[in-house]
């Protein structure tokens, strides 16, 4: 059996339960694929997207879905050794990679040189307008991206905290921007720890962080997100099921007990505002 073989064979068998049924399900209980999609993966190069990228092979070849992948890598910039390393994981892992090239990180990092400030938002913005530009040059309605569980506790912490207002990272969203494009998440229920394991099991190794404003970033605004992984990692101390209820309470939101909220259409509504209607 060659190597990518041992690797898919532990997604159903040893992480069947922690990594490929709660794949399916998110995918299943969010809606996130239907026949006749076509669905662009992003591999960045690390663990979760080259994780994602074997689910979806597992996907297409045993699921009932009819539907097309094309699994593409954006390069921003990276060295030769970080560009090196994702090539050697895809062909060690048996995926069809695309590669496509950008100049974001030359931009960013003028443009942290001149304004002085933290470039992770740009960069990300920057990183997501390449990626819907390609899916449509490719003719793909869907992009996969590999956000996972902890991303979503994590993401929701921080916008309570820093944001000044409840908001989650849903599993699938609408482009604004780019009509007729979709993104989905389907690891939205796969937590970090099994993905951890699952590369340790197969004794993988990824890229992690390649930007090269790293040690800017590290130090700055983004470290805020390890700051609730941190948070979180306190909180299992006394509560071993804080994750799952975190993640519980953002589907669980009691409207009558908050003191306002905006609608779809982006409408505010008050506590004054339905404060009468509670008692009707």
């Amino acid at each position: 059996m060659k190597k990518y073989e041992e690797i898919e064979r532990s997604l159903i068998t040893t992480y069947r339960k922690e990594i490929w049924s709660r794949f399916a399900k998110a995918i299943c209980e969010y809606n996130l694929i239907e026949d006749g999609d076509s669905i662009m993966v992003c591999v960045s190069g690390g663990k979760d997207s080259f994780l994602l990228a074997k689910l979806f092979q597992e996907l297409k070849r045993h699921g009932k879905n009819n539907f097309e992948v094309r699994y593409v890598t954006m390069n921003p910039g990276y060295n030769k050794e970080n560009l090196k390393k994702i090539k050697d994981n895809a062909k060690l892992l048996n995926i069809p990679l695309e590669i496509f090239e950008s100049d974001i990180f030359d931009v960013v990092k003028k443009l942290d040189e001149e304004q002085a400030g933290t470039p992770c938002y740009l960069c990300a913005r920057m990183r997501r307008g390449y990626l819907y530009s390609k899916a449509q040059e490719l003719g793909c309605n869907k992009i996969a991206l590999a956000h996972h569980y902890n991303d979503v506790l994590e993401t929701s912490l921080l916008s309570m905290f820093y944001g000044s207002e409840i908001k989650t990272m849903v599993p699938k969203i609408h482009s604004e921007n780019f009509k007729g494009l979709e993104l989905i998440r389907p690891m939205y229920l796969v937590k970090e720890k099994d993905v951890i394991n699952w590369k340790n099991h197969n004794n993988l190794e990824f890229i992690n962080c390649a930007c090269p404003l790293y040690q800017i970033c590290d130090t700055d605004s983004s470290s805020k997100r390890k700051e609730m992984k941190k948070l979180i990692e306190e909180l299992k101390k006394t509560n071993p099921n804080i994750e799952e209820h975190l993640f519980k309470a953002f589907g669980n939101v009691n409207m009558s007990c908050i003191l306002g909220y905006r609608d779809i259409e982006g409408n505010k509504h008050s506590f004054n505002d339905y404060y009468d209607k509670l008692n009707k």
